[in-house]
């Protein structure tokens, strides 16, 4: 068995060649994986997405967001109901909970409105940081960073962070970051992570990165 590669801290001369590489061979268009219409779909996709793949999430919302084609609807949802009409997501009751309240809050105290600060966000049912940062960053262009798993094991990887607390490697990540490329990072890095850089077999020998990757197995 291969020992585990010890990765430095990224200098920020590394950081800037990453972030070049990553511009260059994966664009800089803001793109979406959670298919949507409005903010308040993209809230609930994002929140029935922890835990879950966006496209076992985007097959469940493409019939979910007929059935309740409106806030109300889903304010109103029977909780049972809720529950199996999004099963296969993973961690179905607190999802279907966390759902239906967050509705009725937005109608109650938010006119249907999603809110873009990210206290009032994350006050929300079910919205931790990574969530407020997609509504943030998708819906109101602010510079954002969200940390999912492909986040989190990559940055690792380039040494951009050691530490495993989500929230304390955003702080890491915008600290070395371009304000201008936090979102565009979590776009790329989940392109990234599910075509060459995946968690089982990372595909080194491929990656327009391995000569500037610390982590490089090749």
């Amino acid at each position: 068995m291969s020992q585990k590669k010890i990765v430095k801290k990224a200098t920020k001369k590394q950081v800037l060649e990453i972030i070049d590489l990553l511009n260059e061979t994966f664009g800089k268009e803001y793109v979406c994986y959670l298919n949507h219409e409005t903010p308040w779909q993209l809230l609930f996709a994002t929140i029935l997405s922890a835990q879950c793949t966006d496209e076992r999430v985007n097959q469940v919302t493409k019939d979910l967001f007929v059935k309740y084609p409106t806030l109300e609807a889903f304010a109103n949802a029977d909780l049972a109901e809720m529950e199996r009409d999004i099963y296969s997501t993973g961690f179905y009751k607190n999802k279907a909970k966390n759902i239906i309240h967050c509705a009725g809050i937005l109608l109650r105290e938010y006119h249907g409105v999603v809110p873009r600060d990210i206290k009032e966000l994350t006050a929300l049912p079910g919205v931790g940081r990574k969530t407020a940062n997609v509504i943030r960053g998708n819906i109101y262009h602010e510079p954002s960073i969200v940390v999912d798993t492909h986040v989190k094991r990559i940055s690792r990887k380039f040494g951009f962070t050691t530490n495993d607390d989500p929230d304390k490697i955003e702080q890491d990540l915008m600290k070395i970051l371009p304000k201008e490329q936090w979102i565009l990072y979590n776009i790329q890095i989940i392109t990234l992570g599910r075509t060459v850089c995946t968690a089982r077999s990372p595909k080194c020998e491929i990656c327009a990165l391995r000569h500037v990757c610390p982590s490089c197995e090749v």
